[in-house]
């Protein structure tokens, strides 16, 4: 019970390692806010948790995510934990065919919506007298792959804006870090590889993609995460852990 008495505030909540995420606080104690401009879905993982509510939070828009945390302080009087997850993957298109209403939509999301997040529930958390706060980037942050730009510049510079909010805020009790994980298997992965042309061929191609064989899971994301957020993990601060199978290391 590593979170008993403590708030946490996960966007991208409603689905995904969100959801996995705001299970795995919950049952290690916490209380839990799922903000997900999916407000339904939000609702749906918020009823299933012991202590947690639902907001309905657009992280492309400032205020949408100033008024997000400023519920979650009227609900709960604190904000002890930040899982800033919400991201969109946009198309994929070489580089200088990209569709620049596609860049622009993915940075806004990826990349604004990230430092919003940060913003806001930085102040909260001073406020209240610190906290933990856990950025979702990307193996793609860390080694680019073809036809993805948008979405590996905005992973990358959530890692260096994990590594200068990290050195911003240590005196003040707040510890910035993010994890990368690689593909995960999430439902919607899970209906890519089913839907695929040939199934099994895109499955054993995805399963290979990492040294270690298999792909993580959400809850396998979750558990790096809660760490990372806990005690336990007291004097890390401004680090990306990849969760990756060993996929940056090659």
């Amino acid at each position: 019970m590593r979170f008993q008495d403590r708030v946490a505030f996960i966007t991208g909540g409603a689905s995904g390692l969100g959801a996995a995420a705001a299970r795995r606080f919950a049952a290690e104690g916490a209380r839990v806010v799922i903000a997900d401009i999916n407000a339904e879905g939000a609702e749906r993982v918020a009823d299933e948790l012991p202590d947690a509510f639902a907001v309905t939070v657009d992280t492309s828009e400032a205020a949408s995510v100033e008024q997000g945390i400023a519920d979650a302080m009227q609900r709960y009087g604190r904000i002890d934990v930040i899982f800033n997850n919400a991201g969109i993957d946009g198309k994929q298109q070489p580089l200088h065919e990209m569709d620049v209403e596609n860049w622009e939509r993915v940075r806004k999301i990826n990349g604004d919506g990230v430092f919003y997040v940060l913003k806001y529930g930085i102040e909260a958390m001073l406020r209240g007298g610190g906290g933990s706060i856990v950025n979702t980037s990307s193996t793609t942050g860390l080694a680019a792959q073809e036809n993805i730009s948008p979405y590996t510049f905005s992973k990358a510079g959530i890692v260096g804006l994990t590594r200068s909010a990290a050195i911003e805020y240590a005196a003040r009790n707040i510890r910035v870090n993010a994890v990368a994980p690689t593909v995960v298997l999430t439902p919607l992965v899970e209906n890519f590889i089913d839907t695929a042309p040939d199934p099994a061929q895109m499955r054993q191609r995805m399963e290979s993609f990492n040294p270690k064989p298999g792909l993580p899971t959400p809850d396998d994301v979750a558990g790096v995460v809660a760490f990372l957020a806990s005690d336990d993990a007291a004097w890390i601060t401004g680090h990306t852990i990849p969760v990756d199978g060993g996929y940056v290391a090659r």
